[in-house]
């Protein structure tokens, strides 16, 4: 069966950097291979693309990347526009 390229993007709830474990607010959980490099500072709130392979109903088969595409802005700050 082929694999078929997919992304998802979405804001980071959690980051467990030891247990390489991603979860996004919308409560998916990414786990993440040691291949993988995401920034030192990936955190809370930031907004992800998710870039991964499926095998169709077989599920996840890798994940390519993960980009952040907004860091979140510190807690109590004013984004004001």
């Amino acid at each position: 069966m082929a694999c078929l390229a997919d992304e998802t993007e979405g804001h980071v709830l959690a980051y467990d950097r030891k247990a390489g474990i991603v979860v996004l607010t919308d409560k998916t959980v990414w786990r993440i291979s040691d291949e993988l490099t995401l920034p030192d500072d990936l955190g809370r709130g930031d907004r992800v693309l998710i870039e991964y392979e499926t095998a169709g109903e077989d599920g996840l088969t890798a994940i390519d990347e993960i980009t952040r595409l907004a860091v979140a802005l510190p807690e109590g700050t004013d984004g004001g526009s």
